[in-house]
């Protein structure tokens, strides 16, 4: 059963504003200072949007490949920016970011189009490799602030632990995969909790378009397994090249960066 198309109009999403209204309100009353980022992130949302669902309009109209691509390609370029700016205590942290976004979405697209989940065309690649982009990102960008934390924490540890002999990567390897811990959790719990506490957007969005709950479902479990998958081997990719940049080529812990 084909989903039965939804309309919304310019005044519904208006009316939603209604919600942002409560937040701010909520900010101004309890003086947390947010009513600014509150309107920034109203306003940026909607341009943001409204500017990429013309851009997949396009794509899905040409229904070109190489434009999919190109604009996974300017999703990971940008996703890695946006990571570093959580990762700054992590020397050259932008190539890992750029390296594990990267082959997480190449390497998960690449999978569950050969393994025939879903087809290779605009339709689906678009939004799957958005969400895996998306989901990678937040999660490389955990683990490399928790990274450089624990390294500058660590860091009379590790340098107790060279001296004993040990290489970089036995010094840091408990700092690596608590990072790598942190950047994984957060999407495992939530993964735990599906249809307990909340219904993810997916299945959300097919439900409110007339699908059948169990094809709603069934696509949904394949996205967060998908989406487990990315998530662990861009915190792993970005982790195990990132820790790197700490220690010079004689295998010396680097002066930490100032936060």
């Amino acid at each position: 059963m084909s989903p039965v198309g939804i309309e919304v109009s310019l005044g519904e999403v208006a009316a939603s504003l209604v919600l942002v209204a409560l937040a701010v309100a909520v900010s101004a009353w309890r003086r947390t200072g947010l009513e600014g980022d509150i309107g920034i992130a109203v306003v940026r949302s909607a341009i943001q949007l409204i500017a990429i669902g013309y851009v997949i309009q396009a794509i899905f109209d040409e229904d070109s490949l190489w434009l999919v691509f190109a604009l996974i390609a300017v999703m990971v370029v940008f996703g890695a920016f946006t990571a570093r700016r959580r990762a700054r205590r992590v020397p050259g942290a932008l190539w890992p970011l750029l390296i594990a976004l990267a082959v997480a979405g190449a390497t998960t697209l690449a999978l569950v189009v050969a393994l025939g989940v879903f087809e290779a065309t605009p339709r689906y690649l678009v939004p799957v490799g958005g969400m895996v982009v998306g989901n990678s990102m937040t999660a490389a960008a955990v683990a490399l602030n928790r990274l450089g934390d624990e390294m500058s924490d660590r860091s009379r540890e590790i340098e107790a632990t060279l001296a004993l002999g040990a290489t970089a990567t036995v010094a840091a390897g408990p700092s690596v995969r608590r990072s790598l811990r942190s950047g994984t959790i957060a999407l495992i719990d939530s993964t735990k909790t599906t249809g307990l506490i909340f219904f993810p957007g997916t299945m959300v969005g097919m439900l409110l378009a007339g699908a059948e709950p169990t094809d709603a479902v069934r696509l949904q479990l394949i996205l967060l397994w998908v989406l487990l998958g990315s998530v662990a081997l861009s915190a792993l990719i970005a982790t195990s090249l990132a820790y790197r940049g700490f220690f010079t080529p004689a295998a010396q812990l680097r002066e930490p960066p100032e936060p």
